[in-house]
């Protein structure tokens, strides 16, 4: 049964963060998860962390909530905090995640490729397989046909383009960005594409900044970087550290306003910060609050491609149906295969031409395949109807009782 584990909604910041995973600790949970389920994905992001699990053990959300919080340390007494869905809810959440639906800014495009990265990720440590991998499969399926028909591309927002966006409203020309992985990307992309000065790019790794070819752009290590906060008039920070990268000790008391937006979980930046005459600074759920125009917009052309989602449930729950009768239709192959073999064994006896013995056994299967694929197509619609038993009591009697 597939299964999530999830926060509750309208959880705060501070203890949202106490569940983020860096990279290092989704490897070591994912290792661990799988010595408990059959399957699991951790979908980790700046604004969820979420265990998808398939199991074939039926228990209380009680017992599930223990093993995972041990599996991942974390406090059992955060439990309260989180929630267990069943099969059904997880496989709608999943879904409306994939599309916008649960992303604090409503419609942002950027949890699709986090799925993906997510699904890449479980399948790379190969704790996924079966059930939980066509679930991902189709759900990306899903998420890259709702963007397509609904056209939110057209619409594009992001908390890096909130950030960016805000920052060239208060006037902002000199940037910094603390961190470069793919939310980092997005806001050097946004910024780019916009009036600005300079922009300074921290990083622990400057050999990773090899896809920016702007004379105004300059590569600094993190400890560079903070040494530069005196000539910049907005800070975007998007690392997955499990530690501040700037506190305040690192800022000097300004004349001209300086603009923080964090948007990583755990924060990057002190909160103390905000104590500093002339420093704003915005984390990720300040991010999210801030009003955007085009939010009704995205939302009722959302709401108006739901089908979309439906569909693809119905789809995936259409194939786990017909999954559940795949050993039987491969006994009935089975049988035929035997039937063919005994035909044929039986014309070979009384015909010595080895063409002949082939042109058989080409006809007799043509003829059985007839039957036994009706069959099978008889069987699938049986199942999505949920009467597979009645049908298999009869195509037993008909195929596996022949003698």
């Amino acid at each position: 049964m597939i299964r999530l584990l999830a926060i509750r909604k309208n959880i705060s910041l501070d203890v949202r963060e106490k569940f983020a995973l860096n990279p290092k600790k989704v490897d070591e949970g994912l290792n661990a998860l799988h010595n408990i389920f059959d399957e699991v994905v951790i979908l980790n992001t700046c604004n969820r962390t979420e265990i998808y699990f398939n199991s074939s053990y039926d228990e209380s959300d009680e017992e599930t909530l223990k093993k995972i919080f041990g599996a991942l340390n974390w406090e059992y007494k955060l439990a309260d905090n989180c929630i267990v869905l069943n099969e059904e809810k997880t496989i709608r959440h999943l879904m409306d995640v994939a599309c916008g639906f649960h992303s604090r800014i409503f419609g942002e495009d950027q949890i699709l490729g986090q799925i993906k990265n997510s699904y890449a990720k479980a399948l790379e440590l190969k704790t996924v397989k079966n059930t939980l991998k066509k679930l991902f499969e189709m759900t990306i399926s899903c998420g890259k046909e709702f963007r397509t028909e609904s056209k939110l591309y057209e619409i594009p927002v992001s908390s890096a383009s909130i950030a960016v966006n805000e920052a060239i409203k208060s006037n902002s020309k000199r940037f910094m960005i603390i961190g470069y992985g793919e939310v980092g990307k997005l806001v050097s992309r946004y910024i780019l594409s916009n009036d600005f000065e300079s922009l300074i790019i921290g990083v622990r790794d400057i050999s990773k900044i090899n896809d920016i070819y702007d004379s105004r752009v300059l590569a600094m290590k993190y400890e560079e970087a903070r040494k530069n906060i005196d000539n910049v008039d907005c800070i975007i920070t998007c690392t997955s550290a499990p530690h501040l990268m700037i506190e305040k000790i690192h800022i000097k008391e300004r004349k001209n306003p300086l603009f923080i937006f964090d948007l990583s979980v755990p924060r990057d930046v002190e909160e103390s910060i905000k104590e500093i005459e002339n420093v704003y600074l915005y984390d990720i759920d300040d991010v999210s609050s801030i009003d955007d125009k085009n939010k009704e917009i995205r939302k009722e052309i959302m709401i108006s491609n739901k089908y979309i989602i439906d569909k693809s449930i119905d789809k995936f729950n259409e194939w786990k149906k017909q999954r559940k009768i795949s050993p039987y239709i491969k006994e009935i192959k089975e049988e035929r295969d035997k039937v063919i073999l005994d035909r044929v064994n039986s014309f070979s006896h009384k015909c010595k031409s080895e063409e002949d013995i082939k042109l058989a056994n080409t006809l007799i299967k043509s003829a059985t395949d007839v039957y036994i694929n009706r069959a099978i197509e008889v069987l699938k619609d049986e199942a999505l109807k949920g009467s597979e038993e009645e049908c298999l009591k009869i195509l037993k009697r008909i195929f596996m009782e022949m003698k």
